[in-house]
């Protein structure tokens, strides 16, 4: 009997007939989720772009699926939790809609820089009003790029043909490979002050949430320019409108933006602001490309194969399944707090395993994991157990593994050592049952953390009352502390906090925090 395959969304037919040569394929959009699940238990693999939603609910009635496949790179609308529970890989196509959204964002600059779309609009009424539409040449000018993956690339690449100088901030690219592609890697206060255009590349996440806004807009060169064709909420749209009205900021283009469809942006008004409705992945080849892409991956799972683009973890071996999952959740948890802690550009990771969890059948996978951990808040496309490593070296990051008897006191320990161009941290983690995993050491301070929800970490110099005015602080705010922990070495020495919280803690009182006397670093972090 042949595989059968849900396509509930519209996709190209190039990926219909791939499907076909294998199994047999239904298409059936619009689909509500009640409709949705009440059919589910028929097929053996679900295939969607943006307009299905994938609950928890048509997960679990989903009892043949073993593939779930989104023509795209977001997987937003798939509950990758609940499907992981049950076993169904989940996988996307990053890099089909890759070229389509390169070119659109210099479709952007290009129009932007020639006023295209408001000259069209003058000319088609029967005006004849040349020097309202003066233009800038970019050639020689300056365009900084905010986040240096895949898109930010081939952006480079085409400025750097138009013998524009480029410029760019990622934390996570190493200046090497960023000047082996002709651009130089800066801060990201020295790329504002510098860039005459900047477009941005960044997945949306807290650090970059309203990354442009009105006092990063103020430190930019008069005249600037603007380009978002990347997530909705990088740029405060208010502010922006406001640099507009101002004349700080001479235009910008937007695909994306904070609310979709933007019915209430103050930049809809705007002469010099450039809009279209999300069309970054819009074009017949990238639809083309993600729609075989994710065909190919969903023959080759229900053939026994892997999907190239996997979003969540593998299932493990049956036989591995007990003993390496628990070191697996920990490791991932681990990987995700060390990432919120350091500052600067990621160059190096050490991974060592220790006592018991030396002799773990599949340590790779366990460092994929963390991998994965650490590099899926700063990527525009999650990363998964079988590019992670790929995704690492492509950055520059070096990486070592090791294994040793030595387990500090533990049965079993992994520390994890993340080198950056600013400073080194060290986590360290140990399982003592199925259930039970903890964070045992931060920076060389011993810790018991359960490795979930919402936790203050700060170094403070040991002495009366720092402790008490971080609580004080968190207090005012309705942040309630749930527990506490104080790692030193010695009486009026540097100590390490670290403070479980039942809440998020709003920015402004970790800034108060961090301005407390005797506080020398504090971070919030999700875990």
């Amino acid at each position: 009997m042949k595989y059968r395959v849900l396509v509930s969304d519209p996709l190209a037919e190039e990926g219909i007939d791939i499907l076909k040569e294998f199994c047999d394929v239904d298409v059936n959009t619009g689909l509500t989720e009640d409709q949705l699940a009440d059919i589910i238990g028929n097929y053996d693999a679900l295939l969607v772009r943006s307009g299905t939603e994938v609950t928890a609910r048509v997960i679990d009635a989903g009892e043949r699926l073993k593939f779930i496949g989104r023509a795209g790179a977001g997987v937003d609308n798939i509950d990758t939790e609940a499907a992981t529970r049950r076993g169904i890989i989940v996988a996307n196509a990053p890099e089909g809609n890759t070229l389509a959204a390169t070119e659109h964002t210099m479709a952007m600059m290009l129009s932007l820089a020639r006023n295209i779309p408001q000259a069209t609009a003058s000319l088609k009424k029967g005006e004849w009003k040349r020097s309202k539409f003066m233009g800038v040449e970019l050639n020689d000018k300056v365009l900084g790029i905010v986040g240096f993956g895949r898109i930010g690339n081939e952006v480079a690449k085409r400025a750097r043909a138009m013998e524009m100088k480029c410029i760019a901030y990622d934390p996570f690219i190493s200046k090497e490979r960023a000047a082996n592609l002709g651009v130089e890697l800066v801060p990201l206060d020295e790329l504002f002050r510098r860039a005459d255009v900047i477009t941005v590349h960044t997945p949306l996440i807290k650090e970059t949430r309203h990354v442009i806004n009105a006092e990063t807009i103020a430190t930019m060169r008069d005249g600037v320019r603007l380009i978002n064709c990347a997530r909705g909420g990088i740029i405060d749209e208010k502010a922006l409108a406001d640099a507009i009205a101002s004349g700080k900021v001479a235009g910008a283009a937007l695909d994306v933006f904070e609310s979709e469809p933007p019915t209430d942006s103050p930049l809809l008004g705007l002469d010099r602001v450039i809009v279209t409705p999300h069309l970054g992945a819009s074009t017949v080849e990238a639809q083309k490309n993600v729609a075989v892409s994710v065909a190919n991956q969903c023959i080759s799972v229900l053939s026994g194969g892997a999907a190239k683009y996997v979003v969540n973890a593998p299932m493990i071996p049956a036989e591995q399944q007990a003993l390496v999952e628990p070191y697996a959740m920990l490791a991932q948890k681990m990987g995700s707090l060390l990432i919120q802690l350091v500052e600067g550009r990621l160059e190096s990771l050490e991974i060592t395993y220790g006592g018991e969890a030396a002799q773990l059948p599949n340590t790779k996978f366990v460092t994929r994991v963390i991998l994965k951990g650490m590099l899926d808040p700063i990527l525009q496309v999650p990363a998964n157990i079988v590019n992670a490593e790929f995704v690492a070296k492509e950055r520059g990051i070096r990486m070592s593994e090791t294994t040793t008897e030595e387990a500090q006191g533990f049965k079993n320990i992994i520390t994890i050592t993340a080198k950056t161009d600013r400073m080194t941290e060290t986590v360290s983690g140990s399982v003592s049952g199925p259930n039970r995993a903890r964070i045992v050491s931060i920076g060389g301070y011993m810790t018991d953390l359960t490795p979930t929800g919402h936790v203050v970490i700060s170094r403070h110099t040991d002495k009366p009352g720092v402790i008490g005015k971080a609580a004080t602080i968190l207090g005012r705010v309705n942040v309630n502390i749930a527990g506490m922990q104080v790692g030193r070495h010695k009486p009026g020495e540097e100590a390490l906090m670290v403070l479980t919280v039942d809440s998020a803690v709003p920015a402004d009182a970790m800034d108060e925090i961090k301005k407390i006397d005797g506080i020398h670093t504090a971070k919030h972090a999700e875990i």
